[in-house]
């Protein structure tokens, strides 16, 4: 693969006493966690565990009513614009807008976080299996490859850390391994991982600690 980043410093990840509720059903009970560089989280759990809100809640796309995420220290409600600069999340839709290219949806998203230029957009469809899919529009392609484009997007993004809602979602094998290695690479670039999935990834290199939610 030829693209390489230079990622932004990672710095420590934690969050304490998280709960959340959903109505009177409590989702999340003092949920706790660490995370350094290079390291990899894997969330796992039942249906309705929790998964996905624990990954919503540290991105700050939900409150909790309890508890604190912080990054580096402080509280990453002190400063949202360089919290959400320091992350790449992926969840369960694959964020692609159907009319623009494969080439088209990278660059835009890419170049509202950062500059890029259009070899390295090239690269990275190359890294992920569609370079012969750049100029047709994402509405074309399989699932598969949606999902693709979609973690080239998160790479290409350059955050020290990855939020990953079931990565592998309408992949195959061949794809499944393709994401574990775009994950080990990143680990090994000093980035780290959350990743919330049914599944364990085989990271080359790498194994990811579990924080099991009942």
């Amino acid at each position: 693969m030829k693209i390489s980043l230079q990622l932004h410093n990672f710095s420590r990840l934690s969050a304490r006493g998280i709960e959340f509720w959903r109505g009177d059903r409590r989702v999340l009970a003092d949920v706790s966690l660490e995370l350094e560089a290079s390291e990899c989280l894997h969330v796992v759990g039942t249906n309705g565990a929790g998964k996905t809100t624990l990954l919503r809640i540290i991105a700050g796309l939900l409150s909790p009513e309890r508890g604190q995420v912080a990054w580096g220290g402080y509280d990453t409600r002190s400063d949202t614009d360089g919290w959400r600069a320091s992350f790449s999340y992926l969840g369960h839709s694959d964020g692609l807008k159907a009319e623009l290219t494969a080439h088209e949806n990278l660059a835009f998203e890419t170049r509202l976080r950062r500059p890029v230029r259009d070899g390295e957009v090239d690269d990275a469809l190359e890294g992920v299996g569609l370079k012969a899919a750049r100029n047709l529009p994402a509405g074309f392609l399989s699932a598969g490859q949606r999902r693709r484009l979609a973690m080239a997007r998160v790479m290409l993004a350059a955050a020290p850390l990855w939020m990953l809602d079931e990565p592998c979602t309408n992949l195959d094998a061949g794809g499944s391994m393709l994401v574990a290695g775009l994950i080990g690479r990143h680990l090994d670039a000093g980035g780290a991982a959350i990743i919330a999935a049914h599944q364990a990834l085989e990271i080359p290199g790498h194994t990811p600690r579990r924080l099991e939610l009942s």
